[in-house]
């Protein structure tokens, strides 16, 4: 299994950035590439529970997607099985830190010759990821 990590300390609490992953109108946000938007079919948000949504890119190609949540602890960590292809879990860790949190993202491709070949597009993605959920988590104030 190829596996692409990145993390990232963002000034927010850890029920703040929980709530960006479990309320499905702030994951729409920021969830994806920069640039991307997303139609959420279907949202259960527990374990087991399936994610169905459409990521519509900024050129106007659809990519349907379909998730389980696979392991969830509120407000450290949150496990997703995208269930379709290509094959991976992404597990999000989120540690209390003194000036917010560490949030660490953890992308396991099923298929290693696969994660090699989109390896270009899977590291700056995440990282853009991260970049619209500090976006988004900075915003809100409890």
């Amino acid at each position: 299994m190829k596996t692409f990590s990145t993390s990232r300390q963002i000034a927010a609490l850890p029920e703040i950035i929980f709530a960006a992953v479990n309320n499905p109108e702030s994951l729409a946000k920021w969830w994806g590439p920069a640039g991307f938007t997303n139609t959420f079919h279907h949202f259960e948000f527990k374990e087991g529970g399936k994610w169905v949504f459409t990521m519509h890119g900024p050129d106007g190609t659809n990519y349907p997607n379909e998730n389980e949540f696979t392991e969830i602890i509120p407000n450290e960590k949150v496990v997703i099985a995208h269930v379709c292809e290509p094959l991976f879990s992404l597990t999000i860790l989120i540690e209390p830190k003194e000036n917010g949190s560490l949030v660490q993202w953890i992308q396991a491709f099923e298929n290693e010759e696969l994660a090699e070949k989109i390896s270009s597009i899977v590291i700056p993605a995440n990282e853009q990821n991260l970049d619209r959920l500090t976006e988004v988590v900075c915003k809100i104030q409890i």
